[in-house]
């Protein structure tokens, strides 16, 4: 039950939104977690405002993002991307965007 309102403390701002979490359970019952910050899908997701990327890649896009929402998506996720630069963050976001369905206007 402590783990459910903490949780709820720290992501209270963020109500609707999905908030992985890491969390680490120790023998004495005690816990620590860290918040992550949305999965890319998601943000792609909602930015493009479609209700779910493609099935299939070979269709026509089912939404379309523009590059300054991408570079947004990059650097919020920076911190959870293996990426030395937010370019490198965005070729990142845009591979999931493109198997998602989802195209990027301005590449």
């Amino acid at each position: 039950m402590a783990f459910v309102k903490d949780y709820n403390e720290r992501t209270g701002s963020q109500s609707g939104t999905i908030v992985p979490v890491h969390l680490t359970v120790y023998e004495d019952r005690s816990f620590t977690f860290v918040t992550r910050t949305p999965p890319a899908s998601d943000l792609l997701r909602r930015a493009a405002g479609v209700e779910k990327g493609r099935g299939d890649a070979l269709g026509g896009p089912v939404g379309v993002v523009d590059s300054d929402t991408l570079r947004g998506i990059a650097e919020e996720k920076m911190k959870d991307l293996n990426a030395n630069s937010v370019e490198q963050a965005m070729n990142i976001i845009a591979g999931t965007a493109r198997s998602m369905g989802i195209a990027v206007e301005g590449d």
